[in-house]
């Protein structure tokens, strides 16, 4: 027992670093997201001063276990019913944001002179919002179960399910420089499938059995169902083609059907801390000041458009699918911020080759930047609408 393996050091290192770090964020009163994102940076390559973590890879691994379980407790929050009570307002609302947010993004690649491949490949950065931010924000400030919220969590799983058609697209045209219909079509087939399974899972066959197994499960048995059933669909999601955030909010919104919700969240959510904790300072482990500054004037503008196009354009597809400019204001500045899809969207360029090396720099400076704003937009979306309603026409 002399060597000590290097991922046990680098957790002990990660969950020393971000306890310390906010404790301090809580007596500041700021967000602890934010806390987190600092303590990774602190304790990743790009900070000499102290020590490092040693194996990234592992730490990218349990990082990824963090997000499955962040998006099941959201599935647990946010039934199939609850889905169904918003998706129209949520449909059209991310239908409006992913066509001007990603054209937007597409035009800015063009004006800065970048490729129309870099360009297409920024756009399709911009179009998915960060749901793991979101939760955690919403979370701090006690705001998951207002209405709006509702809303956006009802557009970030649409945006999801669009952001994965949109890879399948942006694979295709790198692939053949034109698009391929029947890729599409294949892919959406197979998203139907997934949609009438996660149907009847909800609301017909775990329900009945679990309330079959009530008698014979008890807590240690119902955490060992519940992880392994999560990790399941997971795994059934990605063989099919689709990501493991959605596979575990669909599991998580199958669970929430279930007489049994309330106390698999209570048994969930010590696991959901301490892995969701490891991914958001993994996140800071990413962050490299230097590619940030080399990389700077691109970085500001993206961010720009990130924060005032998805504010712009995600409030209006609210104000079209009838919310309230409340509402509708919350909900855009709710969703201001660069996603973890843009990450995998610039890798995916990259690994095609058909994108430049500046792409992953500008996504993660981007995402970094709009990770620290999001809980202060959340927080002053009320006051931003008091002050646009002061200004405005009564009729409006």
């Amino acid at each position: 027992m002399g060597h000590l393996p290097d991922l046990i050091r680098d957790l002990a290192l990660i969950l020393i670093a971000g306890a310390v770090i906010t404790l301090l964020f809580r007596k500041i009163k700021q967000p602890l997201v934010l806390g987190y994102i600092i303590a990774g940076f602190l304790v990743g390559p790009h900070f000499k001063l102290l020590p490092s973590v040693a194996d990234t890879a592992n730490i990218e691994t349990r990082a990824e276990i963090g997000v499955i379980f962040l998006l099941f407790s959201l599935g647990l929050e946010f039934s199939f019913k609850k889905l169904m009570r918003v998706g129209g307002a949520a449909s059209i609302t991310a239908f409006v944001e992913i066509a001007i947010i990603t054209a937007s993004g597409y035009y800015l690649g063009q004006w800065m002179g970048w490729s129309s491949m870099d360009s297409l490949f920024l756009g399709g950065m911009l179009a998915s919002s960060s749901t793991t931010i979101i939760i955690r924000a919403f979370d701090e400030l006690g705001v998951k179960t207002k209405q709006f919220a509702r809303i956006v969590f009802g557009v970030l799983v649409v945006e999801d399910i669009v952001v994965i058609l949109l890879m399948v697209l942006l694979s295709t045209i790198a692939a053949t420089q034109q698009f391929e219909g029947g890729e599409i079509v294949l892919t959406i087939v197979k998203l139907l499938f997934f949609l009438a399974l996660w149907f009847l899972g909800g609301i017909f066959l775990l329900p009945s059995f679990l309330k079959r197994t009530k008698d014979l499960l008890d807590s240690e048995t119902l955490l060992i169902l519940t992880i392994g059933l999560c990790l399941g669909m997971v795994v059934l999601a990605t063989q099919v083609g689709f990501s493991a955030e959605l596979g575990a909010f669909m599991m998580g919104s199958i669970m929430a059907e279930t007489t049994s919700a309330e106390k698999v969240e209570h048994l969930t959510r010590p696991v959901k801390d301490l892995f969701g904790a490891v991914f958001f300072v993994s996140v800071g482990m990413m962050i490299d000041p230097q590619a940030i500054i080399q990389y700077g004037g691109p970085v500001v503008i993206v961010t720009l458009l990130t924060l005032f196009g998805k504010l712009f354009s995600t409030t209006l597809g609210a104000l079209l699918s009838g919310q309230p400019l409340k509402q509708s204001v919350q909900v855009g500045m709710s969703m201001a911020q660069i996603g973890e899809f843009a990450f995998i969207v610039a890798a995916l360029g990259l690994s095609l080759g058909v994108t430049s090396d500046f792409i992953f720099p500008v996504a993660v400076g981007g995402s970094a930047i709009t990770t620290f704003t999001t809980p202060y937009m959340i927080r002053y979306s009320e006051p931003v609408y008091n002050a646009i309603s002061s200004v405005i026409p009564d009729k409006w």
